[in-house]
C-alpha cells in the first residue's frame, strides 16, 4: 500500500497548519487531549471552506469505553449520516461488546449508514480481547482502516502486533497511532511492513489571557485552562520527510 500520513486535529489552526505542511489526510475530531470526540459540524464547515485535504471524522460521543447505551449509539448513528452528507471523505468509528468484542450488529448498522464511506475502525481495536479475532470480523465488516496502537501505550511498544496485524491484514491499511513522530516513523519503515501512521504533531501553546483566574476549573482536574494544543509545523515536515526518505 502506498504511505499515509494522516493527522488528527480539533481546531481550524490545527488543520490548515497540518494540511500545509504535509499530511496526506486528517482525522478530525473535537477534546483531543481526552483522547477525540465528535466535533461540530461548524467546525467541519470551516475547515472544508479553507483546504481541500481529505477529512475522515471521528465519531465517538464521550470520553471512556466504547461500550455504548442505546441513546449514544443513536447519536452515532445520526452523526455518521449528518458528516456523509456534509461532505466527509470517511468516518472513524468503533463499538464493542461489554466482553470486549466488536459489536458486529452495531457496526454493521454505521457502515450501511456510511454508504460509499470508507471507514477507518479507531482505537476501540486497543482495547478489544483478541485482536487477531477483531481483525478478521473487520475484514468481514469491509473496514478499510484500522488505527491501532498495537494495543499498547505506545505504537513503539506495540511494534511486534502491528507488523503481524500488517502482514495479515489483507486489503486493510493498519495505521500506526500514539507517540508517532519522525523517528518512529524511519524506525517503522526499516523493521515492519507499517507504511500508515497517524500523529497529532501537537506542542502546548500558552493562552492570550492576561488577566487568569486561578483554582477554578472548568473540567477534569488537573487540565491547565491556559493551555492550548495546536499542531506543531516542523513535527509535521519533519513527520513527512522521514515518510518520504524511508
Amino acid at each position: 500500500m502506498e504511505k499515509l500520513l494522516e493527522c488528527c486535529v480539533d481546531s481550524v489552526e490545527s488543520a490548515v497548519i497540518a494540511a500545509q505542511n504535509g499530511a496526506d489526510r486528517l482525522e478530525l475530531c473535537a477534546n483531543l487531549m481526552i483522547g477525540g470526540t465528535s466535533p461540530s459540524p461548524a467546525l467541519f464547515r470551516e475547515i472544508r471552506a479553507r483546504i481541500s485535504t481529505p477529512i475522515r471524522v471521528l465519531l465517538r460521543p464521550r470520553f471512556g469505553d466504547f461500550l455504548y447505551t442505546e441513546a449514544e449509539f443513536a447519536v452515532i448513528r445520526r452523526e455518521v449520516r449528518l458528516f456523509r452528507e456534509l461532505g466527509a471523505d470517511g468516518v472513524v468509528i468503533g463499538c464493542l461488546t461489554s466482553e470486549g468484542d466488536l459489536d458486529m450488529q452495531r457496526m454493521e448498522i454505521l457502515i450501511e449508514e456510511a454508504g460509499f464511506l470508507p471507514v477507518t475502525l479507531h482505537r476501540a481495536f486497543d482495547v478489544c480481547a483478541e485482536p487477531l479475532r477483531a481483525l478478521e470480523e473487520a475484514k468481514a465488516l469491509g473496514i478499510d482502516t484500522i488505527l491501532t496502537s498495537g494495543q499498547q501505550s505506545s505504537c513503539a511498544a506495540g511494534k511486534e502486533l502491528l507488523a503481524e496485524l500488517s502482514k495479515k491484514a489483507g486489503d486493510i491499511r493498519i495505521m500506526a497511532g500514539a507517540g508517532v513522530n519522525a523517528a518512529v516513523i524511519a524506525d517503522f519503515l526499516k523493521t515492519t511492513p507499517i507504511r500508515a501512521f497517524h500523529l497529532s504533531g501537537k506542542e502546548v501553546l500558552q493562552s492570550g489571557m492576561a488577566y487568569r483566574k486561578e483554582g477554578v476549573p472548568m473540567g477534569l482536574p488537573g487540565l491547565d485552562e491556559f493551555q492550548i494544543w495546536r499542531a506543531n509545523p516542523e513535527s509535521i515536515r519533519k513527520a513527512r520527510l522521514a515518510l518520504d526518505q524511508s
